[in-house]
């Protein structure tokens, strides 16, 4: 018998034996959860702007071991699949899997359990005990290299390859690759930051500076959280800075790939001053918490607050551009995030055919469109991005286009994340200011990039 992960979880986990047969269950039509930076690798691009090829809805042939269409008259086999997934999305991925099974009577030997065990938790679960842990599981794009040298990820290759690359974004796809190999199925690309405004106090969307110039006419806040290392490196991925980390195949950080001291670092933490100096800004990226405030950089998660409090004038937009000290335009950038879903490495090749293409079922364009419906999730799949009602939710479009300037968020050491913090923390407290002098500043950018290369030594 397999071992088990977190026994006292999964004692309580809602289990659901599924046949080819039964009655139609009911989707979980809860809100999503909390979207945050990635439990702590290449650009992203479309966010969904292009057509997609057309799907076809989950019916192709499954994938063997190595990824490629299965015989016809491959022998499936019988068992146990496991999947896990966020807690609010069980309901609703049971009745997928339902439905799955009802459209393929020759897989039927396989009785398909659903678990709770969000993305935050699925990957270290696995980690700990690949062979304990679920056959198929969603987790955070941030993970993915962890989940790879632990073995925990089955590569994706031939057709369902073909799958993950023209059907999703290029941001997610990028996100669902190691180097060169694709190791998971997006599903969603809904984790990200843009900007959400009062369209009768803000002019011009697109500029920081006329932001904040409207924000103070109107006697407005903008708020915008410099102290986070989630939402900080949007001025110095902007400026074209690189803050990276390599890992071993112990998961234990070996390197850290940065550049903020130097010309474009400089650029970018004058403007973290500049911004902080005007009196509309305000730190802070929760909107419930938020007073007074015509602009905020948030996430979807806080879209039904904002829209509480702007009304008629709600809008969404990506991050605005600002001008250098240079003369020089930029784009504000940042972390982006993706949820994903992988297969465990399988010693049968009929139960590895079912997984795979039971993962490309929850994850294509019919089933993303319906989790969309049910929870909130955004689709990763470029056919789902053009629905009417998705194009009709203006945080997702908005969000969309600013994932197309971000990089998805890859693993960083916690101590990161409080530097960062103290960075912003000086800004905030005038200890590093507009008055402050380039070598000053370039003293403060030299620390901050020695001590985050001290994080992988």
């Amino acid at each position: 018998m397999k071992k088990k992960v977190l026994s006292t979880l999964l004692a309580a986990a809602m289990v659901f034996s599924l046949t080819a047969c039964g009655g139609k269950d009911e989707g979980n039509a809860g809100n999503t959860d909390t979207n945050t930076p990635a439990s702590q690798e290449a650009p992203a691009d479309n966010g969904g702007d292009a057509e997609a090829p057309a799907d076809n809805g989950g019916d192709t042939a499954p994938a063997d071991n190595g990824g490629d269409t299965a015989p016809a008259d491959i022998d499936y086999g019988s068992g146990t699949i496991t999947i896990w997934v966020a807690e609010n999305v069980v309901d609703f991925t049971q009745t997928k899997c339902k439905e799955f099974l009802d459209a393929n009577p020759d897989m039927a030997g396989y009785t398909i359990t659903v678990e709770p065990v969000g993305e935050g938790d699925a990957a270290g679960n696995m980690i700990t005990d690949v062979e304990g842990g679920a056959d198929i599981y969603g987790f955070a794009q941030d993970q993915i290299t962890r989940l790879v040298s632990a073995g925990a990820l089955s590569p994706i290759v031939g057709d369902n390859a073909s799958f993950v690359e023209t059907q999703n974004d290029a941001g997610a796809a990028s996100a669902a690759k190691v180097g060169d190999m694709t190791y998971a199925y997006p599903m969603t690309s809904d984790n990200g930051y843009f900007l959400y405004y009062d369209k009768s106090v803000v002019t011009d969307p697109t500029s920081l500076e006329q932001i904040v110039a409207d924000c103070e006419a109107a006697g407005k806040s903008f708020y915008f959280e410099i102290n986070s290392g989630w939402y900080q490196p949007a001025f110095f991925f902007a400026t074209g800075c690189t803050l990276t980390y390599d890992t071993d195949d112990n998961g234990n950080f070996t390197a850290c790939n940065i550049d903020y001291a130097s010309d474009k670092g400089l650029i970018a933490l004058k403007e973290i001053t500049e911004f902080q100096s005007s009196s509309a800004f305000q730190n802070g990226s929760n909107a419930s918490n938020a007073t007074n405030f015509a602009a905020i950089v948030d996430g979807t998660w806080d879209a039904d607050v904002i829209k509480g409090v702007f009304g008629d004038n709600y809008a969404c937009a990506k991050l605005p551009s600002f001008e250098g000290s240079d003369g020089q335009t930029y784009q504000l950038s940042g972390f982006g995030g993706f949820k994903l879903l992988g297969i465990k490495p399988q010693t049968e090749e009929g139960k590895m055919a079912v997984c795979h293409a039971l993962a490309q079922f929850l994850t294509n364009t019919d089933t993303q469109l319906a989790r969309y419906e049910a929870v909130g999730w955004g689709p990763s799949n470029l056919a789902a991005q053009q629905d009417a009602a998705v194009q009709a939710d203006v945080a997702l479009s908005a969000l969309a286009e600013q994932l197309a300037n971000t990089i998805p968020q890859g693993n960083y050491p916690g101590d990161y994340w409080n530097l960062a913090t103290a960075l912003g923390d000086d800004v905030i407290a005038g200890t590093i200011s507009t008055s402050s002098s380039d070598e000053d500043l370039m003293t403060v950018l030299e620390n901050f990039q020695q001590t985050c290369i001290s994080y992988a030594q």
